[in-house]
């Protein structure tokens, strides 16, 4: 009976493994005592195998390491901090701090094909910003090490200098695990953005093209980042970064950017303000009806002024209504274009902008630039995204080079939906978190968002430390919690208030000791092993920590709705699914063993799947068979960890 119990993973999927499982089932033949035969696929393959002594592509030493890198399962957890988060019970928003590499491990099981929206900002890679040491054999107890700020020999690990050899070498074989595993969470029309600089763009396109396809590569945006006059003492004047563009399919496409289709801005804010009047019924409204009082809307020096009451009912003006603002066009060319048949419309009932487009013409679809700049899309440069951010802070400087929120909303605007997931694994200072927060209180989209960052410690004389934010992702998780109150309190209108929380978690060893050996530990030394294990759940584990992990290494997400309760006496959790019913049942307590008549309480309580920890039946071996009996007759599924 016990074969009706299943045991909860002890690792995330082994991808070496599942690759190989998978040509054993398309090409049978090219499987040879369980291992792959390389030289029959050769074969089978014939004129489509590329020769092995000549071949395109970019190599270089540690290329193989870094692939079994991605390839190399975890047994790390994620751990729940209440403290540091902000509305837990409700927030879709995930901030994680730890090493990038094994949580994209941890995330495989639950949002693989999940994420639309990639953005990262690695390090550049210019010899003095931070490159993650990577150990192959065990990548969770480099993590642990570099916390520690020093590798074995007592050497800072923090900078990657030229001078130390292998240093594109380094910066790559950091790059293609993390690429390799962030393709796998991508939706199939999902689309990735990579900020870069010149130091190592041309890498990072031939590296993109083997882990997306060449096929796939969109664009290679051009962010005019500073509008600093040149120096004498530079050989040229560096105006521009890249955000290199793929997608997963060919599926994918990305949207005309701020288009209801095909859209632009009526205003122009070199122009001086004039006063248009338009008829009734030539407004559209892209959201619910409401009335407005004469008074001035928007954003000061793109003010947008009512001079009559306004009035929206099905989507439109009932009445002529006169508006004073920067209109790129003449009241008579205005209407000249009404009469053409274009649209002008408002997004957003703060009335902060006008747009003009085609409607649903699918002909008239324009596609983004490539040159990103202020003049023409808005975004700012880094100067701005540096002083708004000090701002922020009450003027302290708390990090040196965030990307403007601009940039981030820009991007994120040409993702064909307002409802996804997106996910940033070089979160810096939770830039994406906050442009998202501000972009759904802008059209209210339901974006959410994913955020890793490091612990990289501030500087020991920084300000950022002095005011008590001891690392980078203190900084971000900081900077999340001021933004979502700003977000909120600058929404006056009747609109739905955007979720402006996350949820704070910790890359951790597993809570399970019977879990912690390495995949490659000698058999005779795992047996040793074994045996020495008392019991299966760490002592210092709380209820919430196990709980995290064993769902996460299910496959559920980190924002399931859990919650506590007392059956029978027996403390548990309780996981609910999307219609509020009982999903998960979890008993976590080993040390207190439960009768059968409180397990058949918890079985009456129909739940889809009930979760023992194993040594809560301290060995009772019929108890545990009653229980899957009783669950057996129910249908529900009995899992033990």
């Amino acid at each position: 009976m016990t074969d009706e119990i299943s045991e909860v993973p002890s690792a995330t999927p082994n991808f070496h493994n599942e690759l190989a499982a998978q040509l054993a089932d398309l090409i049978p033949e090219a499987i040879a005592d369980g291992k792959v035969d390389v030289e029959k696929l050769k074969e089978l393959l014939d004129g489509d195998a590329v020769d092995g002594s000549e071949r395109f592509g970019l190599f270089w030493p540690g290329k193989k390491r870094a692939l079994r890198a991605a390839q190399e399962p975890t047994t790390a957890t994620l751990k729940p901090d209440f403290d540091n988060s902000k509305d837990w019970d409700k927030t879709q928003n995930v901030f994680i701090e730890g090493d990038n590499l094994e949580v994209l491990k941890v995330l495989q099981k639950h949002y693989h094909a999940k994420i639309q929206l990639i953005y990262i900002d690695p390090p550049y890679n210019t010899g003095k910003d931070f490159v993650y040491p990577d150990n192959y054999k065990e990548g969770l107890d480099t993590y642990l090490e570099w916390t520690h700020q020093v590798n074995e020999e007592g050497t800072r690990v923090t900078t990657n200098a030229e001078t130390e050899g292998r240093y594109h070498s380094n910066w790559l074989n950091m790059m293609y695990p993390r690429l390799k595993l962030a393709r796998n969470l991508l939706t199939d029309d999902g689309i990735i953005f990579i900020s870069i600089d010149d130091n190592e763009l041309g890498n990072l396109l031939k590296l993109a093209n083997e882990i997306f396809g060449e096929a796939n590569f969109i664009a290679t945006f051009k962010w005019n980042k500073t509008s600093k006059a040149p120096s004498l003492s530079k050989l040229i004047r560096n105006k521009y970064e890249y955000v290199v563009c793929y997608r997963k399919k060919s599926a994918s496409i990305l949207r005309g950017v701020d288009s209801y289709n095909v859209a632009a801005p009526l205003f122009n804010s070199g122009n001086s303000a004039r006063v248009v009047q338009f008829p009734a019924a030539s407004i559209q409204f892209k959201f619910s009806d409401r009335s407005y009082q004469v008074g001035t809307f928007g954003k000061p020096g793109k003010e947008v002024e009512l001079l009559d009451s306004l009035t929206v009912r099905s989507g439109t003006n009932v009445a002529p209504v006169r508006i004073r603002a920067r209109f790129s066009w003449s009241e008579s060319t205005v209407l000249e274009r009404l009469e053409a048949g274009t649209e002008v419309f408002f997004k957003t009932p703060s009335l902060a902008t006008m747009y003009y487009g085609m409607g649903d013409r699918v002909d008239a679809f324009i596609a983004p630039s490539d040159i990103i700049n202020d003049d023409e899309v808005g975004v700012k440069r880094n100067t701005e995204a540096f002083e708004s951010l000090r701002e922020l802070f009450d003027g302290v400087v708390v990090f040196d080079y965030s990307k403007p929120t601009s940039l981030l909303r820009y991007l994120s605007r040409m993702i064909p939906s307002d409802s996804f997931i997106a996910l940033d694994f070089f979160a810096g200072s939770g830039t994406l978190g906050h442009a998202l927060m501000e972009l759904n209180a802008e059209d209210g989209g339901r974006r959410r968002c994913i955020q890793v960052q490091l612990p990289e410690p501030t500087g020991r004389d920084s300000a950022a430390r002095a005011v008590g934010l001891l690392s980078i992702s203190q900084v971000a998780q900081e900077r999340l919690r001021r933004a979502g109150k700003r977000v909120q309190e600058a929404i006056t209108l009747d609109v739905d208030v955007p979720d402006v929380g996350f949820r704070s978690y910790r890359l951790s060893d597993t809570n399970f000791s019977k879990w912690r050996s390495s995949s490659n530990v000698e058999e005779d030394a795992l047996q040793q092993h074994l045996l020495s294990l008392r019991d299966s759940a760490a002592d210092d584990a709380t209820a919430d920590e196990l709980l995290t992990e064993i769902l996460l290494k299910q496959g559920y997400s980190l924002t399931e709705a859990i919650s506590s309760a007392e059956i029978s006496g027996l403390d548990v959790r309780i996981v609910r699914d999307s219609d509020g019913d009982v999903a998960v049942l979890a008993y976590l307590n080993e040390h207190a063993k439960p009768t059968l008549e409180q397990l058949r309480e918890l079985v009456d309580e129909s739940p889809t799947r009930i979760i023992v920890l194993e040594d809560a039946f301290q060995g009772d071996d019929e108890i545990k068979t009653n229980l899957a009996q009783l669950a057996k007759s129910k249908g529900i599924e009995i899992w033990t960890a």
